[in-house]
């Protein structure tokens, strides 16, 4: 058995839909396919810890 274990640096990528609504959170709008896209990706990287998010991405 290896016991070499690895950590993956990644950036989020997280694009916007124009079909996705808007709605308010704080003091500007973010959209619902943004915020359903991140919480997506951090419970996958849950169950993955070997996976380190160095950056995030939002493409609007």
């Amino acid at each position: 058995m290896n016991n070499n274990s690895s950590i993956y640096q990644t950036g989020l990528y997280l694009r916007l839909s124009k079909e996705d609504g808007d709605v308010a959170e704080g003091s500007k709008l973010v959209s619902n396919s943004i915020s359903n896209q991140k919480a997506l990706i951090m419970d996958f990287l849950k169950s993955h810890p070997e996976i380190k998010v160095y950056s995030e991405y939002v493409d609007m």
